[in-house]
């Protein structure tokens, strides 16, 4: 129930901001986004022995996103930007030890795994609309809604036990027929002009990278020990736990669209 009714606040306020705010005031909300699930992966990457030096990590991240989201700032920004943390992470210890690349590792990682996907959806919003920002949501929201209901009902076989013991192959087979279904019609109204071979494509595509997503946060949390991000939002976790899926996603979704078609 506390699931249910987390859900039911969570997502209008989600919608709402994509569909009523202009792209700066989204690119503001983006990076609260950010810097709450930038503060569970710092704490997620600790337990793991890859201390980082979250200030500058953090503010690369943040950073990150601004220079994609941004007309006059770009990808190549936000690879540049995704260097701060290098050479803070090198000086924090002191000395030279076994860990050092490790660490300054997981202190650029931010800037790839979470400013970027998040830049790339206020850039959508900017650039295509908010219904093209919708489409993706509603794709992932269907997709991870109906591999819960068909791993639940008729789920057997494991798809990656050692990562996540409650998912099913079956259950990844519900996921992207309803996933590819939701964009393929969808995309009727929010992406015109693109025939439904390319939605069918887009869709799958979606639906893989939202996996993926999906579990390479469910592997860093395994890795820790732990079974949540946080506890922030009551019923599912904490932020990183909430848009795990789009951050695989909509970097791919970007792409497609921008180089695909």
């Amino acid at each position: 129930m506390i699931r249910i009714l987390s859900a039911l606040v969570l997502l209008p306020a989600v919608v709402g901001a994509i569909w009523f705010l202009t792209w700066p005031q989204l690119l503001v909300v983006a990076e609260i986004v950010l810097v709450l699930a930038f503060v569970e992966y710092a704490a997620v990457v600790a337990q793991i022995d890859a201390p980082i030096a979250r200030v500058v990590s953090g503010a690369a991240a943040v950073l990150s996103c601004a220079a994609v989201a941004w007309p006059s700032g770009g990808l190549d920004v936000a690879l540049m930007a995704a260097t701060m943390p290098i050479a803070a992470v090198a000086l924090t210890g002191g000395r030279p030890r076994p860990a050092l690349v490790h660490a300054a590792a997981a202190g650029v990682f931010p800037s790839l795994y979470l400013g970027l996907p998040l830049g790339a959806l206020v850039l959508l919003h900017r650039t295509g609309g908010r219904e093209v920002v919708l489409l993706l949501l509603v794709t992932v929201i269907v997709s991870d809604t109906a591999q819960f209901y068909a791993g639940s009902l008729v789920g057997r076989t494991p798809l990656a036990p050692a990562i996540s013991p409650k998912k099913t192959v079956e259950g990844a087979v519900g996921g992207f027929l309803f996933g590819t279904a939701a964009l393929l019609i969808v995309g009727t109204w929010w992406l015109p002009g693109v025939a439904w071979p390319w939605r069918a494509a887009l869709g799958a595509m979606v639906v893989a990278f939202g996996m993926l997503g999906d579990l390479f946060e469910s592997l860093l949390k395994r890795s820790a020990g732990i079974k949540d991000s946080s506890r922030l939002v009551p019923g599912h976790g904490g932020m990183l736990d909430r848009i795990d899926s789009l951050l695989f996603a909509a970097p791919a979704y970007y792409v497609f669209l921008r180089f695909g078609l």
